[in-house]
């Protein structure tokens, strides 16, 4: 009977006389025979013939290499856990060279918004960002902050930034408008090498949203009417500059970073008929004119800036009791301005001159809006008294905290 796999020493003698150790057995069904000069010789090969038919039978395999028992571990490991897939170690290894930071190139989120806020805020004090612009980085980053408090940058995966700019149930526009903030936030950290690649091109968007928004809310003439005659019989009139120059002049009304919060009184010339809005107090950092219409500047007259300052004192409690009063959206002071000034004049270059935006923004949103009855009534509403600037002529604006922006 064969034995597989057994093997044998014995002496054997030659033909010649000599002595010899031979090795016997069979392997696989092969026999197996092999003479040496000495028996260590032959127990040497016995033994090494045994482990490597051990080592097939159990798919082991006695192989020379370098490597440390630790390592050769840690490879048959990773052919483990590569089990069923249809790529090589090599193909996932080089992946992760490619992605991954080792410690002294990581930068945890927290530290890396830290740094790109501190850039941002430099852009901002040297008039290169907006004061809205600043804060809604500031806002989203802190937000990205709490959510991954120890992560670093190159662990945020592009489903779990996808979640991120979903929470709350935001419209489609705020998710764009996330994405782009973080995105250039991840851009930022490509180039300090912090990360390799960015997720954010991975992490869908949105398209179209910017095209959908239809016309711009608006108020009537008669509405308009109403308001500025509330304005001169509510608090001795002190709200009329700040409401006419929001009405029927379009300035920008953001309240602690916007154009009117920088209008500066000498830009408001009668003389000339015009009002200038200089870069540092443009949103868009465009100088513009805009022509004072006749009926802004009997208002003006009736209620001068000398004596009636744009934002008088206790502005904020007296603008939120005229918000809450009319119930009025964001921007539709200027936004009515606009639709009526394109309702008289019939131009679109001129009515996109006077408001700072481009004539695509006008034909898009303000066109046709209003007839040019309705604004030839708006353009007519004149003061129906002179203003008593005994209260405001004391008045001075208090310094504000920086908070979020808020419009009329």
């Amino acid at each position: 009977m064969i034995h597989e796999n057994s093997f044998t020493v014995v002496r054997f003698k030659n033909r010649n006389g000599a002595t010899s150790w031979r090795v016997s057995g069979w392997l696989h069904g092969v026999r197996f025979r092999k003479n040496f000069k000495t028996r260590e010789e032959a127990a040497a090969e016995k033994g090494a013939i045994e482990r490597g038919a051990d080592e097939a039978a159990s798919g082991l395999h006695s192989i020379a290499t370098c490597l440390t028992v630790e390592q050769l571990r840690e490879a048959e490991g990773a052919f483990q856990r590569l089990a069923g897939r249809t790529r090589s170690l090599a193909f996932y290894l080089d992946y992760a060279l490619a992605n991954y930071r080792d410690p002294l190139r990581e930068k945890t989120v927290a530290d890396a918004a830290k740094e790109y806020l501190a850039l941002r805020e430099a852009d901002h004090k040297q008039g290169n960002l907006s004061h809205r612009q600043f804060t809604s980085f500031r806002c989203e980053l802190r937000a990205l902050q709490t959510l991954y408090p120890k992560q670093s940058v190159a662990e945020i995966t592009p489903a779990a930034l996808t979640d991120f700019f979903k929470r709350g149930q935001v419209s489609k526009k705020s998710y764009n408008n996330r994405r782009g903030l973080v995105g250039a936030f991840f851009k930022h950290c490509v180039l300090q090498d912090w990360l390799a690649a960015s997720p954010i091109h991975k992490v869908p968007h949105y398209r179209g949203i910017g095209h959908r928004r239809g016309s711009a809310p608006t108020l009537t003439a008669a509405q308009c009417a109403e308001i500025m005659e509330w304005a001169e019989t509510n608090h001795d009139g002190a709200l009329v500059p700040f409401i006419a120059l929001c009405l029927f002049a379009g300035i920008r009304p953001d309240l602690y970073h916007g154009e009117i919060s920088k209008l500066e009184p000498k830009d408001v010339r009668l003389d000339t008929g015009v009002i200038l809005i200089e870069p540092e107090v443009s949103k868009v950092r465009m100088k513009r004119a805009i022509t004072i219409q006749p009926n802004l500047a009997a208002w003006l007259r009736a209620y001068p800036l000398e004596d009636f300052p744009i934002m008088p004192r206790g502005f904020r409690r007296l603008r939120l009791k005229f918000r809450h009063h009319f119930k009025l959206s964001h921007d539709i002071l200027r936004h009515t301005f606009i639709s009526m000034h394109v309702g008289k004049f019939r131009s679109m270059g001129d009515a996109a001159l006077q408001a700072g935006n481009s004539e695509a923004i006008i034909r898009k949103h303000y066109l046709d809006l209003k007839s040019a009855e309705e604004a030839g009534k708006f353009f007519s509403i004149l003061p129906k008294k002179a203003g008593q600037p005994a209260m405001a002529r004391t008045a001075r604006f208090p310094a504000m905290p920086a908070v979020l922006p808020v419009a009329v």
